[in-house]
């Protein structure tokens, strides 16, 4: 581990090896990655750089940075999976050499290969960058800000002005990656420092209005050229759609306040176990002390902000992940150098945790090899339908299971401290790389790829195409709607209305009878819980 992770010339090298091979070859999964992609695309498409459109109308829930990267990769590539997902790619490049260089700056070299490692050995924030979705930079531009304010925030006396122009630009920037959203993580994190320190000021009106101007000069390039363009239409949209992220369940997503912290827990392992004790070891230097708490504070920022908010996907406390790795690196840089054990209860709940995720991942391949004996007994129709996809399991996907089982067990029965914390990160890497190869391609072909086939077999054909009674942005992407085409009416219009040229429509299983007394309307074929419908225009007389 010491020679893969021994500069940021190897970091990125290694990097590059495990985030960028394979990324291409399974479809975009709806929704976020599908809707992403189809707006770089229809930039593309275009020749509107400028603005954020869905079949070709302004799209109000995000700017535009993360797709001008799309663009970027599209270009060079050509409009597919590959080249949506590669800017990710590439931040997960950049944030090992940032996570690395911070390290050894604050610490050694020791703790900050630990800490790589880490991030590299958890299983979300590996998969992570192999997604084509927008938190990957919009995280690494607020961790960069906090960094920055951080400096400030120790009184060095050199270069206070550059690390506020710097902390201004990455708010910027994440600003335009996702928006005013930005603003309130750090606000938030600024007060909570402020309060901790009974409100003694860390910066002075100079590096204050440095850091404002630079953050508003970044924002302006996009919103504040919009707003003078075409008034205050994205910005009311925009905010009307965030404050219904905050109050209400967006799209299905409600779930109840602790979802984020069993997110955290299992998704993040095995790091959330190292945390744990992490949040309570001491550091060394003052300096230390104060990046410590800097990161604590962003922690619980995030968690408790995304827990209020009533819709909750798992992506939402990813910002957790910079501080929640830290402190796991720095328990277990601890527990090297001062040779202690790791307390009882986040031991007990690695065995338990890391010996149940092993298992279901050996099971899952053998279990769906004999579905035929259990999938009837599946209530949802949909999901059935699902399960019954023609996708071939081997003995041998279970493989990733098997080495994180390895890790595990190498973790509890050798005595080094250094060798055993090695494998069981280390397998927990290899076990995220095979389950990306092996198993997420087969998640796929079950989930949607019928539906994604379906509207890929439409490519240059002139119709309209469309979902009913679910969505998805399947149609637009798979598709390759030009701009030229006509707008998609709403579905009632492509129903029950005058078309000028053929429909297709996808639906699920479980709305088929009401589509089938649609007159007009002719049933195509039914494939793994998706049903798939034609509907002619009518033949003039």
């Amino acid at each position: 581990m010491k020679f893969l992770l021994k500069n940021e010339l190897t970091i990125a090298f290694v990097a590059a090896l495990l985030f960028i091979p394979f990324i291409g070859v399974v479809h975009l999964f709806d929704w976020d990655e599908i809707n992403f992609a189809e707006s770089a695309r229809e930039m593309i498409a275009s020749g509107d750089y400028f603005s954020v459109q869905i079949d070709y109308e302004r799209f109000y829930e995000k700017p535009p940075l993360f797709f001008w990267l799309q663009v970027l990769s599209m270009k060079i590539f050509g409009v597919n999976e590959f080249a949506a997902r590669f800017p990710n790619a590439i931040c997960g490049m950049v944030t090992l050499i940032v996570l690395f260089r911070i390290g050894k700056k604050l610490f050694n070299e020791h703790l900050a290969r630990i800490w790589v490692m880490v991030y590299l050995g958890t299983f979300f924030t590996f998969l992570y960058f192999k997604t084509g979705i927008i938190d990957p930079w919009f995280n690494l531009f607020l961790f960069l800000s906090i960094y920055n304010l951080y400096v400030l925030s120790i009184k060095e006396e050199s270069k206070r002005s550059l690390h506020s122009f710097y902390a201004g630009l990455f708010i910027g920037l994440a600003v335009l990656t996702k928006g005013p959203v930005a603003i309130i993580i750090i606000g938030l994190c600024f007060l909570v420092y402020l309060i901790s320190t009974r409100f003694r000021p860390f910066i002075n009106w100079k590096e204050g209005l440095i850091i404002i101007f630079t953050a508003a000069c970044i924002g302006f390039l996009w919103f504040g050229v919009d707003l003078v363009q075409n008034g205050t239409g994205f910005i009311n949209n925009f905010i009307q759609y965030h404050v219904r992220l905050l109050t209400t369940s967006e799209a299905g997503h409600g779930q109840p306040f602790f979802y984020h912290w069993w997110v955290l827990l299992l998704g993040c392992f095995p790091a959330s176990l190292f945390f744990m004790q992490g949040m309570f070891t001491k550091a060394q230097m003052p300096a230390q002390s104060t990046y410590k708490k800097w990161m604590m504070i962003l922690f619980w920022v995030t968690l408790l902000l995304f827990s209020i908010v009533k819709t909750k996907i798992v992506h939402y406390s990813s910002l957790c992940w910079f501080p929640l790795t830290f402190l796991a690196a720095l328990c277990l840089y601890e527990l090297r150098t001062k040779n202690f054990k790791l307390h009882r209860f986040p031991t007990v709940l690695l065995a338990i945790i890391g010996f149940l995720i092993s298992l279901v991942m050996i099971a899952i391949p053998f279990i769906m090899r004999n579905k035929d004996k259990w999938v009837h007994k599946i209530d949802d129709v949909f999901a059935r339908g699902n399960l019954n996809a023609n996708v071939q399991w081997h003995w041998y996907d279970s493989m990733g299971g098997f080495i994180l089982l390895s890790g595990i067990l190498i973790y509890f029965f050798t005595k080094k401290q250094e060798m055993r914390t090695a494998a069981l990160f280390i397998s927990v890497t290899a076990c995220s790389m095979i389950t990306s190869i092996l198993l997420v391609p087969k998640i796929e072909a079950i989930s949607q790829r019928a539906n994604i086939e379906f509207f890929e077999n439409l490519k240059g054909v002139d119709c309209y195409t469309a979902t009913a009674h679910y969505r998805s942005y399947a149609p637009f992407f798979y598709s390759q709607k030009m701009p030229h085409q006509s707008k998609t009416p709403h579905l009632d219009s492509l129903l029950y209305g005058n078309i000028d040229k053929p429909a297709f429509i996808s639906t699920k299983i479980q709305n088929k009878a009401e589509m089938d007394t649609i007159p007009g309307l002719e049933l195509m074929y039914e494939k793994n819980g998706f049903v798939f419908y034609k509907r002619s225009p009518a033949i003039k007389k």
